[in-house]
């Protein structure tokens, strides 16, 4: 990875702690209810993917403005930042098209799209944060981004049908009630076996193959723990809690671990061990698209066919504007992937 010459490793140390810990403790205590036999409400499972809107989930893409040029070396000036807004406008612009005349596929392509991106992320931290350089060629590398994306995006699915079929017509139907049969046969159960077989095949091959390319054992018993242990957290616990969860402590600290890695302050604090400093940063970076972004969001409100009513609904509302905004922000991290190597 292009960074590792720049950054100390009691940094990357130090980040590692902040960055991994938090998804693994969250994960650990989400499930341990469910294993239990706990029921939580199903009001309170929501409480995860709404607090994301403020807390760590809608910010972390909040700094893309800023990421690229940081990535390259370089002071982010008002042309690069006009550039990803840009990028947003003609992207993001066209995928809320999208919604408005096939809220069924655009619902499909947003499983598609985070699919690859949750994966990318996980892929990137195993990089940079494990030190997985078992993971030489791009085969394998392909192999981990779809089994870490998915374990939130899949493994719910074929756990859950009920629940993640209640989601996306809670979506579509915001756009069209009648269009969430076009996605009915997803969740037909020789569909679902299908997959199953595929992936399950695909995550001991995938794991099969690093673990004899491993030189050093423990970045490979990282990831196959957290693969695992991912796969576990999915399967019990119901899909709206658990992505809610995963989406803030998992995901959207791996990525902004990622920011501060190319912010040269952020780096800085964290040689000094202060990471309250350079997550200070962040969160002084990510205010204003933060915010800017949840005005849009209430604007979405008042453009989409079906207003929300319940709880549920207005969770599906801001799922549409995460879907909308998420597509351009993988461009953006699939540039960071090529400054820093990622996929050769």
């Amino acid at each position: 990875m292009s960074h590792r010459s720049t950054v100390s490793p009691s940094a990357r140390a130090t980040l590692s702690r902040v960055a991994l810990v938090p998804g693994w403790v969250a994960s650990v205590t989400v499930v341990a209810p469910f294993l239990a036999g706990v029921s939580i409400p199903p009001a309170l499972q929501y409480v995860p993917l709404v607090v994301s809107a403020v807390l760590l989930g809608l910010p972390h893409g909040s700094v893309d403005h800023l990421a690229v040029a940081r990535t390259r070396g370089e002071r982010p000036d008002w042309q690069a930042i006009a550039r990803i807004f840009a990028l947003y406008g003609v992207v993001g612009g066209a995928y809320a098209v999208a919604w408005f005349l096939a809220p069924a596929a655009a619902f499909v392509l947003f499983i598609a799209v985070t699919w690859f991106h949750w994966g990318q992320g996980d892929l990137y931290a195993l990089l940079a944060l494990a030190d997985a350089d078992y993971l030489r060629s791009l085969p394998q590398r392909i192999g981990t981004v779809l089994v870490r994306g998915g374990l939130p995006m899949l493994v719910p699915l074929l756990a859950f049908p009920a629940w993640y079929r209640r989601v996306a017509t809670d979506l579509v139907s915001l756009f069209a009630p009648d269009a969430a049969a076009a996605i009915g046969w997803a969740f037909r159960t020789d569909v679902r076996t299908a997959l199953a077989v595929a992936y399950g095949a695909l995550v001991v091959a995938t794991l099969a193959v690093g673990f004899v390319r491993a030189d050093a054992r423990r970045p490979w018993l990282l990831d196959a723990g957290e693969t695992l242990g991912l796969l576990a957290y999915f399967a019990l616990v119901p899909p709206v809690l658990a992505i809610g969860v995963y989406f803030c402590l998992w995901h959207s600290l791996r990525h902004i671990a990622r920011l501060l890695l190319v912010d040269d302050d952020a780096t800085a604090a964290l040689q000094n061990h202060d990471p309250t400093a350079a997550l200070a940063r962040f969160a002084r970076d990510a205010a204003p698209l933060t915010a800017a972004s949840l005005a849009l969001l209430g604007g979405l409100y008042f453009l989409i066919p079906n207003p929300p009513e319940s709880v549920p609904e207005w969770v599906a509302l801001y799922l549409v504007f995460i879907a909308v905004v998420t597509l351009p922000h993988v461009v953006v991290v699939s540039i960071m992937d090529r400054e820093q190597g990622v996929w050769v």
